[in-house]
This record gives C-alpha cells, structure tokens and sequence, in this order.
C-alpha cells in the first residue's frame, strides 16, 4: 500500500499552465458515457474537462470519452487500448465500480477486483504515463457499489479516489437532495446529478492545483496485488481471429464508432450452426449479445472437448431497456496452453428467433 501520489497530475498541471497539449480521458460506463444527461456536454465527464479548459486556458486541452454503458472492467480491460489508450492521455478519470457488481456466480468482487488491477496497471504503464483518479459512482437507490474492492487497488498503486457513496449519497440521506433530484432511475444521474459529481472531482483538482508547485516524487509501480492474470488481456473480433465457421457468418456491417458494439462479430442464425477457436490463453471469457426483441437463439459452449460439461448461453434480454453485451467466463486461472472453444446454436427456437450474435473472445 502507498501514500496517495499526486506527481503525475501535478505534472499536467503544470505543463497546462505552461500552455501544453493535454489530452484528458474518461473510461467506464453508462454514467460516463453520460446517459440520463439531457446533453453530453452537460454529463460529468464534459463537465471536468471544461474544468481543465477553463483553469488553463493557453493550453490545448483535448477530450476523449471512452464510456460505454452496461460495461464493467473485464470489458475495458480488453478495449481500453483502442477506447482510451491510443489516444494517449495524460490525465484518465476511472469509473467501473458500479457496472463491476454483478449477480454472475462466475465473477465475484474478487474476480472484479483483478480484472479492474488489470485495468489500472494497463493504464498506469502506457505509453502517455497518465496520472489517474477512480470515480466511485454508486446506486442512489440502495447505496452500494465496489468501492472496496476498487478502493484497495487505488491504495496499492497511490492513487486518489472521489466517492460519491461518501459525498452525494451520505448529503441525500442527510436531507440535503432527494433522490429525485439526483437520478431519475436510481443511478444514472441527472443534469444536476452529473453538475454535482464534476464538482466533487473538480474539488479535488482545485486541491491539488494550489499545491501543484510542490515537488513530489512519482511512486514505482509495486507488483500486483492480485494474480493479475487480465493486464495483458485481449479481445478478439473479426479484426484478430480467424475461427472455423461451420454456419455461422461473419458480421460485414462497418462499425460506426465505439459505441456501436454489436459489430465486427459472428452471428449463428439457425440450429447447428458452429463456430471453432484454438486460442493460447489461461482465461477465456464469450462476449455476447442478449437482446430484447422477441424469442432469441440459445448456444452450447464447449471446452477443450469436454460435451460433459457445456455452458448454456441465452441470447434473450428480459429487461426493457435495450440490447446488453454479456460476458460468461468459461476458464479462470487455468493452464496457459492452446484451448478450443466451440460454440454451436441449439434447436428448439421457433422460426424467426432473434439471431445469436457472438461479440468477441475475451482472453487473460
């Protein structure tokens, strides 16, 4: 565990004050991305960036949002190169500690904990070196998130942390906010929520600006705290990995941008449809598409050969409120080596089920 370290960000600070090109990153989900903000420009991520832009105005300041909702770190782990990284940012704002609970009996708050270490440390040793804040967003409704968990990696590396489990949550128990005024769902904030949350890390930056001509010397990078198996994780899609396809179709559509991510997948539109990886890896994880239109296709997952033990995939979404990307981890820690992964659609959808859309291999 370190001291909380402000080298790098003071660093920014002064080369913003110098006139310097900056650029400032965000990562995470939905609240990043600015759902429920009636304006992007309004949501929290904006919000800060203007902070930058405003506190020093001879610098370039660049902005880049890499938020996309319904994602939790095992996710980012796998695309924050081309979301965030490749941008090279100098300032990362990180926020994954309500999108990484989960119900998922596969992926606990440990689980969470190495994936979002991996995370941390992907970012830390970019190739930019930015200086990084985790933004501990929370449930209005029920006051929880993993905070903890995310919390101890921050210890460990010396980074800062901005809660609003502390802050906004506590003020609207205290009588200060109704929930109402905060979130119209019980998490996504409002405008207001979202004004509310860039004050609370604009309070910090404040902070640190006062004290930015302090020298302070940048922390080494400790090993891992966790087994750390997901730093060099990679996602594979149309773009990486050449499976076989005994039915299934590539997907041809272009993708639009970052948030258009059911694209550059494989899609099985009928019973029997397979689809084929050999792939070297002691983690392996299937990123799918659950969909909330009609009856959908089902899929069989078969490792390394072993028909007695299939992992059943359900393509069907029972929410409302739009198409989600799931992840099902089929091996955790195992044995470094080349394993298969089969994937074939079941029988017994009517005609015109919804198609199983198959997003990417996640492999550690």
């Amino acid at each position: 565990m370190q001291k909380v370290n402000f080298a790098r960000l003071k660093n920014c600070m002064r080369r913003a004050e110098k006139g310097e090109r900056l650029t400032i990153g965000f990562f995470g989900g939905s609240i990043t991305q600015g759902c429920a903000a009636s304006e992007h420009e309004k949501c929290y991520a904006y919000r800060v960036f203007d902070w930058w832009r405003r506190t020093f105005p001879k610098a370039q300041i660049t902005y880049v949002n890499g938020g996309i909702g319904g994602t939790d770190s095992h996710f980012g782990v796998s695309r924050v190169w081309q979301d965030l990284l490749m941008y090279e940012p100098d300032v990362v704002v990180l926020d994954f500690s309500v999108n990484d609970m989960t119900d998922d009996s596969a992926r606990k708050e440990s689980f969470f904990q190495e994936t979002y270490e991996g995370l941390m440390r992907r970012i830390l040793t970019s190739r930019s070196k930015p200086a990084v804040l985790i933004l501990n967003n929370v449930y209005y409704s029920k006051g929880t998130n993993l905070q903890q968990q995310h919390n101890e990696v921050g210890a460990w590396y010396g980074i800062p942390h901005i809660s609003m489990k502390d802050t906004l949550y506590k003020q609207m128990k205290a009588g200060h906010y109704t929930q109402e005024e905060l979130t119209p769902d019980g998490l996504h904030p409002s405008d207001k929520g979202h004004e509310l949350v860039a004050a609370e890390i604009c309070y910090l930056l404040e902070e640190v600006k006062h004290h930015m001509e302090e020298k302070e010397q940048e922390c080494g990078l400790p090993q891992p705290m966790t087994a750390n198996a997901y730093e060099n994780a990679k996602r594979l899609t149309i773009r990486e990995a050449s499976p076989v396809l005994a039915g299934f179709q590539i997907d041809a559509d272009e993708k639009t941008g970052h948030l258009d991510i059911f694209k550059n997948g494989w899609i099985g539109r009928k019973a029997g449809d397979r689809i084929l990886f050999e792939e070297e890896a002691s983690c392996i994880a299937i990123q799918y598409r659950k969909s909330v239109a009609g009856p959908a296709h089902r899929v069989k997952v078969i490792l390394d050969g072993d028909t007695s033990h299939p992992w059943i995939l359900d393509g069907k979404f029972d929410e409302d409120w739009g198409d989600s990307a799931q992840i099902a981890v089929i091996l955790h820690h195992g044995e470094r080596n080349k394993h298969s992964v089969e994937i074939e659609v079941m029988d017994g959808q009517p005609d015109g089920a919804v198609p199983f859309y198959l997003m990417s291999l996640i492999l550690g």
